[in-house]
Formats: structure tokens, sequence, C-alpha cells
């Protein structure tokens, strides 16, 4: 019974949001611009807290936990995919400072970023500020697999189709099929219906702040 009000707002952003994400199990949010979609995403992270009812993660509130150990659960794919300078190894490590080369080639094989391995320098190829010496395509993909460095209980992603095309969004939809059946909690923010059906187990449909439909894809899109 989750619900969000911004400080300045008169009415609620959200309101009696009542869902559960299962291990192995992934959801998709679909709804159109501003149904509230990517703010459920924000109180997952704690960008916001709820302002009614609470949010838990394995029955524990994550008011009662730390950014940290809230962190330490959740690996976050943003709709602007954002690479840092340095090498690829380095973006890498940001999911885990120890990782070992053989922990990155597995990421990037999971996030079908093989493509590393024909640069000249494979993991220590250099990477410009934002990415902007790679494609949206592989942006996304050492993204995604950035955040499986961390070994997550949860990935969450945010409009991850939004800048590719349609061979682009193939690719990331046969990675994302691929983490589906690795026994982690997948959620989905997006406004792409056939991305939703495609990918997700459980559809829930929003508008105006409100969960107005849920099901399994069969049952939201016949």
């Amino acid at each position: 019974n989750a619900g969000f009000r911004f400080a300045d707002a008169d009415e609620n952003t959200l309101e009696n949001l009542d869902f559960t994400c299962k291990r192995g199990e992934t959801t998709a949010i679909i709804g159109s611009t501003g149904s509230g979609k990517s703010t459920i995403a924000k109180l997952i992270l704690r960008f916001h807290d709820v302002t009614s009812g609470s949010v838990l993660l394995n029955g524990k509130d994550i008011r009662n936990m730390t950014q940290k150990e809230l962190r330490d659960h959740i690996s976050y794919v943003p709709q602007k995919t954002w690479l840092f300078s340095g090498t690829i190894a380095d973006n890498l490590r940001h999911g885990n400072d120890r990782a070992t080369e053989l922990q990155m080639k597995h990421a990037l094989s999971v996030a079908q970023s093989e493509f590393v391995y024909d640069l000249p320098d494979g993991l220590y190829s250099r990477v410009s500020q934002g990415g902007t010496n790679f494609s949206g395509g592989q942006k996304q993909r050492v993204a995604i697999a950035r955040a499986l460095m961390l070994n997550p209980d949860i990935m969450l992603f945010d409009e991850p189709t939004s800048a590719l095309d349609p061979q682009l969004t193939s690719e990331v939809l046969g990675v994302m099929r691929q983490l589906a059946s690795d026994h982690m909690t997948m959620l989905v923010v997006t406004h792409e219906m056939s991305f939703a059906r495609d990918v997700a187990g459980k559809i829930l449909f929003m508008c105006d702040g409100r969960i107005v439909e849920s099901g399994a894809p069969v049952d939201i899109f016949g």
C-alpha cells in the first residue's frame, strides 16, 4: 500500500501500490510518460522515500537499512547509460573493485559484450568520458556487465531500449532473457509494450500513479 507525494505537490504522484517481485522473476512496469513508473524505481533505490506504506526487501523496510546495505543488493541500469573515462576494466570495477579478469570476462559474456575482446587492448581499451567512443548498444551492454559485477539480488532497468534501434533492442532483449534465467529478481521500467511482453513474466500497467492492471503478458495483451 505504498504511496508517494513530492513535498511541493498538491496531490500524490503514486497511490495504493501493492506488488511483489520474486527471485527468478522478471516484472515489467509499463505506462505512458508521467504515469509514475520511473518514480517507483527511485523509491526502490531510496532516491525518494515513500510517504505512505512501505517498500520491503526480504521483508525488511528499506528505510531501516543503510544506503550501502540497500545498494549492495541492487544494481541499477539507468535510461541514459554513462560510462566513465578510463578503461573498460575500470568501468567494470566500479561494480566490484576487487574483480578478477575472469569475473569481468564472465560478466561481459553474460551481457553479450564479447566485442570488447575484438578491440586492440581488450579489457584495457580506453573509454572516453560518457563512453562517446562506443555505440549506444555497446555502452548499454557494458553498463549491464558493470551492473552484474555486483552479483546483485535485484537488477533494475529504467527504459533499457529507449535510445536503441530495432537490431540493438533485439540484442539487449537477448541479454535480459539470459539474465532472467540467473535466479535474480529483475524489474524493468519501459513504455514499450512489445519489449515488456517479450521480456517479462509479470506486467504492471500504470496510469496516473496507480496500477490499473497486472498479470502475465497473455492476461494484459491477449
